[in-house]
């Protein structure tokens, strides 16, 4: 450990020694002492400019390539395509600027290097300059956006008459799914009623809607149909990510939020198509939402419709599970309540 700090101290020392010398060499460059403006220095950084520029725009091409797989995730969802495509068209317009602006700006130090036998050009300004590079940008960027709108408004617009409604809730630190049964209306909810015993949805059973709601652990969808997802927070700001479906919403807490979508490929079809049979689809949050954030993490089954409907049945509402859930409605629910529990016996 001493030898470390030793070797800490010395490396230290070595840098300060170093930056008196450079701040003594700029002072008598100031003050005309020094003979030699340019120093060898000066070819050195423009050289090493171009060999950064090298450098990096090779690891940038490889590492782009080579980690494609795992950024460019199969998709599993029909909007995902539009998703796609707008990414795509995104990365081509900005990735062109880029490489072109970065090419300029370190070809520029070395070209330009300085030189004592070279005098710079005043050049203060140039209309047309400003006008073209406002005016470009303005129009490629008003493109993007008004396509990403357009996109987004889709995805957010009121669901198909015939979509199926789950709701997730986020809370720390996991997520609550629940279903709203074969009536397919979901159950009104109230923080107040939140218990973390029987009930932590807070589900509010004094409305009918709630006697055939249940709760899943996994996220079961049929495959070819669409899914209104209902999202919404019981404390903290989370968000629901599911990359294969190329789906992200934030989970507000009092503002509840909204993403419909069509799942394509059952995970079995995507099972085969990457050839692993653990493979599954998930949800993650991808809002830093506290130490246990890491842990914020559900399976999503894509099924056939068939087995959907198999698997919906089988499925046992809260009030099944507990009865003691409606235990204190009117007498007149208590009975629909009474009727449903016996249903499902």
């Amino acid at each position: 450990m001493y030898g470390f700090l030793i070797a800490v101290g010395v490396l230290l020392l070595l840098s300060l020694i170093w930056m008196v010398y450079r701040i003594q060499t700029l002072v008598s460059v100031v003050k005309g002492s020094d003979k030699k403006i340019a120093s060898s220095s000066n070819k050195v950084n423009a050289i090493l400019f171009i060999v950064f520029l090298l450098g990096a725009g090779i690891l940038m091409f490889w590492y782009s390539i080579k980690e494609f797989d795992n950024y460019n995730l199969p998709l599993a969802s029909e909007h995902g395509a539009v998703t796609d495509n707008l990414f795509w068209i995104t990365m081509a317009v900005t990735g062109v600027v880029f490489i072109i602006t970065h090419i300029l700006l370190f070809i520029f130090p070395y070209k330009y290097q300085y030189k004592e036998s070279r005098k710079a050009t005043f050049y203060p300004d140039n209309n047309k300059l400003e006008v073209i590079w406002t005016i470009v940008p303005a129009i490629v960027l008003a493109i993007l956006v008004i396509g990403g709108w357009k996109a987004w408004s889709d995805i957010t617009a009121p669901a198909p008459e015939n979509a199926h409604v789950v709701e997730i809730m986020g809370y720390q630190f996991a997520w609550e799914i629940r279903y709203p049964g074969v009536d397919n209306v979901l159950g009104d909810h109230d923080y107040r009623l939140i218990n973390e015993v029987n009930n932590p949805s807070g589900v509010d059973f004094s409305d009918k809607n709630s006697f055939d709601d249940f709760t899943s652990p996994v996220m079961v969808l049929p495959k070819g149909e669409p899914v209104l997802l209902k999202i919404r927070a019981r404390d903290v700001l989370h968000s629901v990510f599911a990359p294969h479906m190329r789906l992200k919403m934030d989970a507000v807490p009092g503002m509840p939020t909204r993403f419909w979508f069509t799942p394509t490929k059952t995970t079995a079809e995507m099972r085969q198509e990457l050839g692993d049979d653990e493979f599954v689809y998930e949800i993650a949050c991808t809002e830093i939402c506290g130490r246990g954030h890491f842990s914020m993490r559900r399976e999503i089954r894509v099924v056939e419709p068939a087995e959907y409907q198999e698997w919906l049945k089988e499925q046992k509402p809260y009030i099944v599970n507990d009865p003691t859930l409606v235990e204190n409605v009117s007498s007149e629910l208590k009975e629909l309540a009474d009727i449903t529990i016996s249903e499902y016996k």
